[in-house]
């Protein structure tokens, strides 16, 4: 029973800066950040991608210099993409299994320079294939899973074997986080975590990444059959359920900011460390308002970051990253 006004005045822990700080029931800190860096063939390369005002691709001896940026302004973890050449994309993303791939590369150079930042590296075929599916397509048009899953093991122990911590299996293929896990175990690298993209819808949202990763215009029909219906919730539970009990140290919602409320449910369902990706078009639509006067990017920023905090997550994978971690440790 909670007492009543004037006894109750709710406005009495918000009048100081001092006490609303000390009364918030979440904390955001650069420490819950997650930056996506896209990888480009040559070298002193940045491209800047039109798409996502702000946002360029590097070359590996350049991404160098952003994961000690990232390390600097205590941002804990990159998110690795490769926007792979033309000439090396093919229909089986033969390319994936490459140690000399932009992945692994980037990976090495960050590794050997920055050794005490951590590397989430992205396991799907789209960035290799001509089609731009996430896997292997029969001869119907249709994404096969289990012939992708065996892909998609190689490809994670590429990865692991050429310096990754985090392998992020982002296809949405059924029983992969299990097989990969178990490949992991087997090939020595018992501490490569796993975090599973569980609930990866088929959005609208995700078009200007398709232009980072030089994949818009390949898509070959859509991803409906392996990425989830934006309608379903229930569905995300179970495919949750399934990544936690094969093996995921920790899961994925995707899209950001529309999906909070599954957010919230798989925290409180399973009590597992959750991450959102704050995607590109999340990221363009704020940068538009920004660039119409509509909005004040500083605190719009914080503002979405904390929504995520607030709806459960441990970390949050955002373009906007440095940015916030700039204001952040001001």
């Amino acid at each position: 029973m909670h007492a009543a006004y004037p006894a109750l005045r709710l406005r009495r822990t918000r009048a100081a800066a001092w006490s609303r700080r000390l009364h918030a029931e979440n904390v955001l800190t650069p420490a819950d950040l997650i930056w996506p860096l896209f990888v480009t063939a040559g070298r002193d390369v940045e491209e800047p991608i039109a798409a996502l005002p702000g946002v360029s691709r590097w070359s590996v001896d350049r991404i160098v210099a952003r994961a000690r940026e990232a390390r600097d302004l205590g941002i804990p973890c990159l998110a690795l993409f490769p926007n792979t050449q033309a000439e090396r994309r093919s229909d089986d993303g033969a390319e994936a299994l490459s140690p000399d791939n932009l992945m692994c590369q980037a990976l090495r150079a960050i590794r050997d320079a920055v050794p005490d930042i951590g590397l989430l590296t992205d396991v799907a075929l789209d960035p290799y294939t001509t089609h731009g599916h996430d896997g292997l397509v029969d001869e119907r048009g249709y994404v096969s899973n289990d012939a992708t899953v065996a892909a998609l093991v190689e490809q994670a122990l590429n990865q692991a074997r050429n310096g990754s911590d985090v392998i992020a299996p982002s296809d949405m293929m059924d029983g992969r986080v299990g097989v990969i896990r178990a490949a992991l175990e087997r090939e020595g690298f018992a501490n490569v975590q796993i975090m599973a993209y569980a609930a990866k819808y088929a959005s609208a949202f995700y078009g200007p990444f398709r232009d980072a990763v030089g994949s818009r215009g390949l898509l070959k029909g859509d991803k409906t059959t392996y990425q989830m219906n934006p309608a379903n919730a229930e569905e995300a539970l179970r495919e949750v359920a399934l990544d936690i009990a094969e093996g995921a140290d920790s899961v994925m919602v995707k899209p950001g900011m529309p999906y909070l409320d599954i957010v919230a449910k798989v925290k409180q369902a399973f009590a597992v460390p959750v991450f959102a990706y704050q995607v590109s078009g999340e990221y363009a639509m704020i940068e538009a308002a920004v660039a119409a006067g509509a909005a004040d990017r500083d605190a719009m920023v914080l503002e979405t970051l904390m929504a995520f905090k607030r709806a459960g997550c441990s970390g949050v994978l955002t373009y906007h990253a440095v940015h916030a971690a700039r204001l952040l440790g001001a």
